[in-house]
């Protein structure tokens, strides 16, 4: 046995990992924007979602939203291991001058001409908005950069670059007394998106802005949740994305983006009350039931819990796409704040391949 694992292991040393097709996790969260309290929950939020990120995870969630709020700073700021890693090496005079040209496709190109063999990314979302039970009204920025090139002896460089952008509404009906929840969302989506997977590394990058695929679609998300007024709150939650199959319009630049798949999610969560104080949340959910994005199941399953003091204090766990998730949070009307690590597998294909570390920090504030 000793000698097969050695084997093995010798085997795998020796096999390139290859990249291809550099891509956004759009089968795994929504594709709009992200919640870093869901992402430390190994993104496993169908049925837990009770804020203004109900629009995007599960419109259903309006009915449990506790206390009317506008929002007028709502910010996530992302990066990966990577990025962090290669920014601050060297000077730090320098670095501090470079750290803004890093967010941008040559300044990426430039950090891995000399660091290949590495995924970098960042993201940031805005989404300032007025959450109330049974509505939000608010707008949505989220732009999307990452870029990756290949440890070998060719040039070849991907760089993936998206901004969507536009306003959101979403509603929600709950009967039986909050048994049973409805809910649907609307966003007018515009999307400038640019991917390219065989740049050259050593040349400068002069990206036009008629190089960006763009177009604009009413992306329509339907919710449900039932919650069974027993023990412990057993929910089943159900997760329907593009309701309406709806395609760009509005095309101009490089062409229509890539649609947005109509896909499946469903969720079901345990909430135990261990004391007046002290809510202990364990959620498990498949995305994509049907499998649009050609995801292997162990990728498009993920679990999490949430454990909260006094609804104010938050750590939170979870499992997603092969890699552990955790978290810290507060929350007040006023203000919130979320701390968080999550990674996804870098490679399109692979399983517990190679691991993107990423780190997130959230705040918001209002009234």
């Amino acid at each position: 046995m000793k000698k097969i694992l050695l084997f093995l292991l010798f085997i795998f040393c020796c096999v390139e990992i290859s990249w291809a097709d550099l891509e956004f996790e759009d089968w795994a969260q929504p594709e709009f924007v992200t919640s870093a309290r869901a992402l430390s929950m190994g993104n496993s939020f169908l049925s837990k979602v009770n804020d203004e990120y109900s629009a995007f995870y599960n419109p259903a969630g309006l009915g449990s939203v506790r206390q009317p709020s506008l929002r007028l700073f709502n910010i996530h700021l992302e990066t990966n291991k990577n990025m962090t890693d290669l920014s601050f090496q060297g000077n730090v005079v320098d670095n501090s001058s470079d750290l803004f040209n890093y967010f941008k496709e040559d300044g990426m190109r430039e950090l891995l001409e000399s660091n290949r063999g590495n995924l970098l990314h960042n993201r940031i979302n805005f989404f300032p908005n007025l959450t109330m039970r049974y509505l939000t009204i608010g707008y949505f920025m989220s732009k999307q950069l990452r870029a990756f090139a290949d440890d070998d002896a060719s040039s070849s460089l991907e760089v993936g670059d998206r901004l969507d952008y536009g306003p959101i509404v979403s509603t929600n009906l709950s009967i039986w007394g909050g048994v049973f929840k409805v809910g649907a969302s609307a966003a007018y989506l515009t999307r400038n998106e640019y991917l390219e997977h065989d740049l050259d590394i050593t040349q400068e990058l002069e990206i036009q802005d008629s190089d960006y695929k763009k177009g604009s679609a009413v992306i329509i998300t339907t919710g449900a949740k039932l919650t069974l007024p027993v023990f412990m709150l057993p929910t089943f939650s159900w997760v329907l994305r593009n309701s309406s199959q709806q395609r760009f319009s509005n095309i101009r630049g490089a062409g229509e983006p890539e649609p947005v798949k109509q896909t499946t999610d469903l969720g079901f969560s345990i909430t135990p009350i261990l004391g007046k104080t002290f809510k202990f949340h364990i959620e498990a959910n498949v995305k994509d039931v049907a499998n649009k994005h050609d995801k292997i199941l162990e990728r498009r399953s993920m679990v999490g819990t949430e454990m909260s003091i006094a609804n104010k204090f938050f750590v939170r766990f979870g499992y997603g796409d092969g890699f552990g998730s955790a978290g810290i949070g507060f929350r007040t009307r006023r203000f919130s704040f979320d701390f968080i690590t999550y990674a996804t597998e870098a490679t399109p294909n692979g399983f517990r391949t190679l691991e993107d570390r990423r780190f997130a920090f959230s705040v918001s504030s209002g009234i």
